[in-house]
């Protein structure tokens, strides 16, 4: 069993370090609010460490699950940076969501460190991550991921190596854009049925079997109907998400005229104070009669 330190206990990445100490591993875990630590601790084991610098030191693998670029710079190349302390030839696995000019940064950091850095952002949302059925997406050498995959087949079903630095994190914004245009279709769907006056439990065992099918219709269209949406990813972590794409698209030359367009649409549920629901909160902004 490995000696492994998890930095970020949020929503994602506390069930996955569960899972970790599940599977026998010794688990030092950090994170900024500390009480979250400390509650996490109590309830599976392991240590709390007081910086990301401490939680690594001497740790066979590293893993984060933080918010935002500068949340996973400070946690890997601030002055209490995880790098600062791993050990030549140690892992660092990263499950956030940041952009992949970071990723690749990290990459070209790691190495020159002798450190082995693998971006492995996830799809499968919280659902996903307290079941342990999440899917990777990864980006790094192959070395990296050879060493990360049997310890993240604690809490993934699907485990996909894309490419080099920076892929994984490209691959989560193909994931993104394809979900922001799911996640308005079912929502207009919906609505339509509504004002349709269709019976909203038939009308989805029908369209669910066929081509229309997806995860986002099968779980979101009965709590879209009933009005829930304190569950799931939040819309504004799918803006986030969806900003990086589009920043992204402009280096590459691709055109994302329905995800911008939709983007806009999440911010209206923003300023209708609906930025901590669920994405399938875009129901909220069309008429219903």
């Amino acid at each position: 069993m490995a000696k492994l330190a998890y930095l970020g206990l949020g929503t994602m990445g506390a069930p996955m370090a569960r899972h970790l100490a599940a599977a026998g591993h010794e688990l030092t875990v950090y994170n900024r609010s500390v009480f979250k630590a400390e509650a996490w601790v109590a309830a599976h084991g392991g240590h709390i460490a007081t910086s990301a610098a401490e939680a690594a030191e001497g740790a066979d693998a590293v893993f984060s699950s933080v918010g935002t670029d500068d949340d996973l710079a400070d946690v890997t190349l601030g002055a209490r940076g995880a790098f600062r302390t791993m050990r030549p030839g140690s892992l660092f696995v990263d499950h956030s969501t940041v952009s992949a000019k970071l990723a690749r940064q990290l990459g070209v950091e790691g190495k020159d460190r002798g450190l082995r850095v693998l971006d492995a952002p996830v799809t499968g949302a919280q659902a996903g991550a307290e079941a342990g059925r999440l899917s990777l997406m990864c980006g790094g050498p192959k070395a990296a991921f050879e060493m990360a995959e049997p310890l993240m087949q604690a809490y993934a079903q699907k485990i996909v190596h894309i490419g080099g630095s920076g892929a994984g994190q490209t691959a989560k914004m193909v994931n993104q854009i394809a979900l922001a245009a799911t996640a308005q279709g079912i929502a207009e769907a919906l609505r339509f049925a509504q004002n349709a006056g269709l019976d909203l439990d038939r009308t989805f065992e029908v369209i669910s079997g066929g081509a229309a099918g997806s995860w986002q219709l099968t779980n979101r269209w009965a709590t879209m109907a009933d009005e829930k949406f304190d569950f799931g990813f939040a819309v504004d972590w799918m803006r986030k998400d969806l900003g990086l794409a589009i920043d992204e698209a402009r280096a590459n030359g691709a055109a994302l005229p329905v995800a911008a367009l939709v983007d806009q649409f999440f911010a209206d549920v923003q300023a209708m104070h609906g930025g901590r629901q669920d994405t399938s909160a875009l129901v909220r902004r069309l008429p219903k009669r």
